[in-house]
């Protein structure tokens, strides 16, 4: 069955695909250009991705999962939070949203103990403009001193997740996709996907 993830990031489809394996083909927004700019105006990772899901299962046929992730730094109140894409101003680099938030932790004076931080993702499938489920997957951690890695993209370089002293960009790609915070949101999506497929 086709699945239509409503984003234009081609690394996100590619985990996304990644983690799914073969049950499913996955097709982004790249291949939609009629489909303009969502504005995600909610107030929870939840409430973005109900937006970005419903608005294109209302225009694109069959099943439609749509992503809102982001970072939650403890020592920064939770910031970036649901502005981890746009930390840094709409059109900044993974570099320039990274040196922001690791000035910002600068600032509060964060100590090594003091910076725990969580990535969390928030999936949301819809089928023609209404929402038959939502699941969130969270992967706890630390930020690191320095970026670290080639690996991933965003905040990858600078997050050392529970249980390693690797940053997300050092881990393999196998690895970090068994145990990232968008895996645990997929994996619990495909325990869903069999019933919301119509499958019996």
């Amino acid at each position: 069955m086709q699945l239509i993830v409503a984003t234009r990031n081609t690394h996100k489809t590619r985990e996304i695909e990644q983690i799914l394996g073969s049950s499913l083909a996955a097709q982004d927004l790249t291949a939609h250009p009629e489909i303009s700019e969502i504005t995600e105006d909610g107030t929870s990772f939840e409430e973005n991705a109900t937006l970005k899901a419903i608005a294109v299962s209302e225009k694109l046929p069959g099943l439609v999962i749509a992503d809102d992730s982001g970072l939650e730094v403890e020592a920064l109140g939770g910031a970036p939070g649901i502005y981890s894409a746009r930390y840094a101003g709409a059109n900044a680099s993974d570099k320039e949203k990274i040196a922001k938030l690791l000035k910002q932790l600068a600032k509060v004076d964060a100590k090594r103990d003091q910076r725990r931080a969580r990535f969390r993702c928030v999936l949301a499938v819809a089928r023609d403009g209404r929402i038959l489920a939502t699941v969130e997957g969270v992967v706890k951690g630390k930020i690191a001193q320095r970026p670290r890695g080639s690996h991933g993209f965003g905040y990858d370089p600078i997050f050392i997740p529970d249980g390693f002293e690797e940053t997300f960009a050092e881990l393999p790609e196998q690895l970090k996709n068994n145990i990232s915070h968008r895996a645990k949101a997929i994996r619990k999506l495909q325990a869903k996907l069999p019933t919301l497929c119509g499958e019996v």
